[in-house]
């Protein structure tokens, strides 16, 4: 008795106590920065290079987690098609999904162009103009000179071309190939082991970016960031209540709103760690316990994870449009476009690590227009702001989909969706509290309860 009372306490202590100190520190660095660059801006102005090296220490991760996300990416989707038709049609939908949102992030910052007014002119990166290449020598270049060089010229779609190879000779070798996915599996650990070590330098990055931006332009520079956050946050609302929830109800006939309604504690707690992977085991035991199949629950949920992160979508491209208006220096529309088919890509696989999103968007601008990856320090301010919306809109997305695929493979109790969306058939809190045992108090559903506990158990 005594063990299981001490298993919540152990579970949920870490989670609060560094998150919550990460996430106020730059609050505070940002605060601290916006006054400093008012109050002192010539002072403020010479504390640029401090957010230089914060993304320079960005930069020097993104080839290795480019490649250990691709290479794991590609691996898992050739495991999670081999369910077949569950596996098949969930990666289809994220793909579209994913690809939607990512539309819409351009749409919305083509419209508002939240960089405006800034025109930071900073950034001395210097790199030969993209125009002056022709197809041809475009397309021999993503071609390295050797596949480590790939990893250490600085390349990102050289990176990203090797790392589609090496994950597709992968899957041609079978099971021969798996402890050398489960090697690059540990690489990537370490990896980003590293990069939330270099996040909690995040305060002090956005302390040196912030105050040289408000130092060189003054209030202007608080307004333009204050508007990507608020057209970020109203483009997550819509698209879930719009897109999420129309295709919910055309399809399957239930009410968004009722469904995050059911899914309040989840989203209570994406909201206090900034990350949906803290809420990845509840959203399995609610989804099978609103009536969905474990089949469905145990391929849909996981790959949505890694490969729906419709948020995270939208959050890229408008951080991508917001840089390049800020500094002056507009993304063309075949820019945009070459853009965005590279975040389809790049944004796979880094789910729920924190910085993940940062360093794909450092990715993209470097691999299409390096002469913007510097000005990534005016989003590392306001990053840990949006971090919430990209969260629960990413969750949202994934509880849809959930439910969307047991209605088309015909894998979900219609009826009982009813009974614990209305309430009639609340979701046992204990089962999570306790480490998913059998339930104590034998209620009228106690044998579906302590059923459905088993199996969460053994999807765990």
């Amino acid at each position: 008795m005594a063990a299981t009372t001490q298993v919540p306490k152990a579970d949920s202590k870490p989670k609060k106590d560094r998150t919550h100190f990460l996430y106020i520190a730059v609050i505070v660095a940002v605060v601290l920065g916006a006054i400093v660059g008012l109050v002192a801006p010539e002072f403020a102005q010479s504390l640029k290079p401090v957010g230089t090296a914060f993304i320079g220490l960005i930069k020097m991760m993104i080839a290795p987690i480019i490649f250990c996300t691709i290479v794991l990416g590609v691996g898992s989707i050739a495991k999670a098609a081999t369910v077949g038709k569950v596996g098949g049609l969930a990666l289809l939908y994220f793909m579209v999904m994913s690809t939607f949102a990512l539309g819409i992030g351009l749409l919305v910052g083509n419209l508002i162009h939240p960089g405006a007014g800034l025109d930071i002119q900073g950034t001395s990166y210097e790199t030969e103009p993209t125009e002056s290449h022709g197809t041809v020598d475009f397309l021999l270049g993503i071609i390295p000179t050797s596949l480590l060089s790939s990893l250490t010229e600085g390349n990102i779609l050289q990176t990203l071309f090797v790392a589609l190879i090496v994950g597709f000779a992968l899957q041609k070798m079978g099971p021969a190939g798996q402890p050398i996915l489960r090697g690059i599996g540990h690489i990537q650990a370490l990896v980003f082991r590293i990069l939330i070590m270099v996040m909690w330098l995040a305060p002090v990055g956005a302390f040196g970016a912030i105050a040289a931006v408000v130092g060189a332009t003054g209030v202007q520079a608080i307004i333009s960031m204050a508007t990507l956050m608020i057209a970020f946050y109203i483009t997550c609302v819509l698209f879930i209540v719009v897109v999420l929830g129309l295709i919910l109800k055309v399809v399957t006939g239930v009410n968004i709103f009722k469904l995050m309604r059911y899914l309040g504690r989840e989203y209570l707690l994406i909201f206090s760690t900034s990350s949906s992977e803290a809420a990845l085991p509840r959203l399995i035991a609610k989804m099978e316990h609103l009536g969905v199949s474990k089949p469905v629950v145990g391929v849909t949920v996981p790959t949505g994870y890694s490969f729906n992160l419709d948020g995270t979508a939208i959050y890229l491209t408008m951080a991508a449009l917001f840089v390049a208006t800020a500094l002056g220096k507009p993304l063309e529309l075949g820019e945009q476009i070459s853009l965005l088919v590279f975040m389809v890509i790049a944004s796979k696989g880094a789910a729920g690590v924190t910085g993940a999103g940062l360093a794909t968007l450092a990715g993209g601008l470097q691999s299409h227009r390096p002469d913007l990856v510097d000005g990534v320090g005016l989003i590392v301010g306001i990053d840990r702001f949006m971090s919430e919306a990209r969260a629960l809109t990413n969750f949202t997305g994934n509880a849809v989909a959930t439910v969307l695929i047991g209605t088309w493979t015909k894998e979900i109790d219609r009826s009982r969706v009813d009974e614990v969306l209305e309430r009639r058939l609340p979701f046992d809190e204990q089962t999570m509290e306790v480490g998913h045992g059998p339930a104590p108090e034998p209620a009228v559903s106690a044998a579906p309860e302590r059923e459905a506990d088993r199996e969460l158990a053994g999807a765990r």
